[in-house]
């Protein structure tokens, strides 16, 4: 897995500025855009195949011990771990 700096923000549960920040930072139902995958190749490739691609919007439905999100009219069961990996923006509506 890539490391990555924090360069993000998050106030009040929604990323700040035109930063981006980890889905698992997000604060339940917020909708955002995915910006970037910085998980192993072949993770992000799968990730792409459950249709958690760069520039899909996905609403994070819960954020517990477990991110649950719905992408695509489909419900996703994340682990944190994973969800830090997955890059997100302010979608202009919760902007």
């Amino acid at each position: 897995m890539k490391a990555r700096s924090s360069d993000y923000q998050v106030v009040e549960g929604h990323c700040a500025g035109p930063s981006v920040c980890p889905l698992n930072q997000v604060a339940a139902g917020t909708t955002v855009c995915i910006k970037e995958l910085v998980a192993a190749p072949e993770v992000r490739d799968r990730l792409r195949e459950l249709g958690l691609g760069e520039e899909q919007h996905v609403k994070l439905l819960s954020g517990r011990a477990n991110v649950i999100c719905q992408v695509c009219n489909a419900r996703l069961a994340l682990s944190e771990q994973l969800a830090r990996t997955i890059l997100v923006e302010a979608t202009p509506a919760d902007a």
